[in-house]
């Protein structure tokens, strides 16, 4: 992990490998943007145009490298794109802070040490900033032979000391911003690695043993169903997934528990460590990613750990529901009918629909405790993807004020989300001759259907939402902002705001 502190020094004498500077996309050309008052006057009051004729524009994402001016003790000045110019208030989004401070922390990798003088006007700015180094300079590498360090990124070690040049130390707000982002952005990228780990090594089982080694560590109960539990309380849904591999299914309940906490949450994530479609085998050229099928249970895996690190006053279970799906003589069939944890019977006409039928088995086992509030997180339909692109992931609810509360959590911490409906007529799509319903629906608006699926197995009266991460889980091109190929953690952060609402006492 990249460290970070908060330093009041002058650039000039600053000791580092590298400074960063924000440019901002003005009407005539690139504006440097406050922060970088002391390299722009190592420039003579000229670094935009400087910039300017090195082709910068100031665009997000941008990144220009140039030598540092006469005098600095840090050779390199690198110059990062904000997008747009501030708001009247001469302050800039703090996604736009996050994703610039990503960028440059991707871009700096093997360096030691680099100083960040990008705008800092408040508390939440240094939290932006913080948190976008933190995400940006992440790597994945632990199976790659990179010689001198295993954690070595394309050869070069990550970014290892960040300062952020403007944030004081002595300031508490400043302070617990820093330390906050730190610890929202360490939990993030350890739901990353565990959806960049292979399945041959994520298995239900050793998924479940690396959650009871964190709730142990962070204060957190613990309750693991192995696939003789699951067969004695009767989760059909779970059991049925799992039953066509050697590795076998779990559910893992994590509670994390304040003495003053006033609100209950529950929070439900698939955890399909590996998805070959079962008997409904994917077609080639989709198997490939499908170790990132446990996304969900990945994010609500790290909420909760970060949730317990921050001391949120607030009580949260979470449920991992874990199994992998394959194709074998044991593999549940199309046309077979599961006897759901609920009672319920479903009609399996497409084994490839199988999240929806272990989250079914977490939603009632967590309806059961009647927490305030269940949210659930699925990688669920290439329906979502469809509507909604590889980057945003649909919120589906039973309650139309919640929806809308999840939503503006997630745009709040940077994640993009759209709020989608629950139409009635597609319910009717899921009646059974058979069974009480099928687990598949009408082809258009599949993944609506999914939300109506799964909307059965949510307890009377209880408030529910439903997180379709199908499109951001995981990136198949290339890095941008923060975001690296592969798994991208999100919904963490969504997660975790929701809690701290609660916690608050601003949400419901």
């Amino acid at each position: 992990m990249t460290a970070l502190t908060l330093s009041t020094a002058a650039a000039p004498g600053l000791r580092a490998d590298a400074i960063v500077v924000g440019v901002a996309k003005g009407t005539k050309g690139p504006v440097v943007a406050p922060g970088a008052e002391a390299v722009d006057k190592g420039y003579d009051g000229r670094l935009a145009v400087v910039l300017e004729t090195l082709g910068a524009s100031g665009a997000e994402g941008e990144v220009t490298k140039l030598p540092a001016p006469a005098g600095f003790k840090t050779p390199l000045v690198v110059a990062v794109g904000l997008g747009g110019e501030p708001d009247k208030d001469a302050s800039y989004d703090t996604e736009a802070l996050r994703r610039a401070a990503g960028v440059a922390a991707r871009n700096l990798a093997g360096s030691k040490k680099a100083a960040f003088a990008l705008p800092l006007a408040d508390a939440a700015a240094v939290a932006a900033v913080a948190e976008g180094v933190r995400l940006g300079a992440y790597s994945f590498d632990a199976y790659k032979d990179n010689g001198k360090d295993p954690k070595a990124k394309n050869g070069k070690a990550p970014l290892a000391e960040a300062a952020l040049l403007g944030g004081r130390s002595r300031d508490k707000e400043h302070k617990a911003a820093i330390e906050h982002a730190a610890t929202v952005a360490e939990e993030l990228n350890r739901a990353r690695d565990l959806i960049n780990t292979p399945p041959n090594d994520l298995t239900p089982e050793a998924f479940a043993a690396i959650a009871q080694a964190a709730a142990k560590e962070h204060g957190i109960k613990v309750q693991v169903l192995d696939e003789k539990a699951l067969l004695k309380g009767g989760y059909g849904g779970i059991l049925g997934v799992g039953g066509g591999s050697a590795a076998t299914p779990r559910l893992v309940k994590l509670s994390y528990t304040h003495s003053k906490a006033k609100k209950h949450l529950a929070y439900v994530g698939k955890g399909i460590t590996y998805d070959s479609g079962g008997i409904s085998l994917k077609p080639a050229g989709h198997n490939e990613t499908m170790k990132c099928d446990m996304s969900g249970a990945a994010a609500v895996f790290a909420a909760i750990v970060a949730a317990a690190r921050l001391g949120l006053e607030v009580n949260i279970t979470g449920w991992l529901a874990l199994a992998e799906n394959m194709p074998s003589g044991s593999a549940v069939r199309p046309g077979d009918v599961l006897r759901m944890f609920s009672g319920k019977t479903v009609e399996v006409l497409n084994t490839d629909a199988e999240g929806r039928l272990v989250l079914a088995d977490a939603l009632w086992a967590a309806s059961q405790e009647k927490p305030d509030a269940i949210v659930d997180v699925a990688t669920l339909t290439g329906a979502m993807v469809f509507a909604l692109g590889s980057r945003t992931f649909g919120i589906m609810a039973n309650d139309d004020a919640f929806r809308s509360a999840v939503h503006e959590a997630a745009e709040e911490v940077g994640e993009p989300a759209w709020p989608m409906p629950l139409p009635e007529h597609l319910r009717k799509g899921m009646d059974s001759p058979t069974a009480d319903i099928a687990n598949m629906g009408e082809r258009m608006g599949g993944g609506l259907v999914a939300g109506l699926f799964l909307r059965e197995f949510v307890g009377e009266g209880i408030t529910w939402a439903h997180l379709d991460i199908a499109g951001p889980a995981f990136n198949e091109g290339g890095p941008f902002g923060y975001t690296p190929k592969g798994g991208t953690g999100s919904a963490v952060r969504t997660l975790v705001r929701l809690a701290e609402l609660t916690s608050a006492g601003d949400l419901g």
